[in-house]
């Protein structure tokens, strides 16, 4: 089971609000936020950003997943609008690992983002 991700980040406020935007339609909120580190979860904090070091993104993918269609592309649209960079707009994928349903974006730093249905 996986406990918590933490992504290093070049401006702290900027990921910040990126994530805000973009989580909030999948029910995600703030829970934690101290010493240049935030997280955010449903019921508890599992994804972090940190400014204490130098970001390297290109590792490979974070998934985050939606209750439905509707919480994909809104999830996708908000992350697009608040900095974000689009690489596949919200539709029918199959690919490793996804849900039927997913959009794909990069966040400020350069991370691949997916929002996707879960699979059944």
């Amino acid at each position: 089971m996986l406990h918590h991700v933490l992504l290093e980040v070049a401006d702290l406020d900027r990921s910040a609000a990126f994530y805000d935007s973009m989580l909030a339609p999948l029910g995600w909120r703030r829970h934690f936020e101290q010493d240049q580190t935030i997280g955010w979860g449903i019921a508890k904090p599992v994804f972090f950003v940190s400014s204490k070091h130098d970001p390297a993104p290109g590792f490979g993918l974070l998934s985050f997943s939606a209750l439905g269609i509707v919480a994909v592309k809104a999830a996708w649209e908000n992350g697009v609008k608040s900095g974000g960079v689009s690489v596949a707009d919200p539709g029918e994928q199959r690919s490793h690992g996804s849900g039927s349903y997913s959009a794909f974006l990069k966040d400020p730093d350069g991370y691949e983002i997916e929002i996707t249905i879960g699979s059944d």
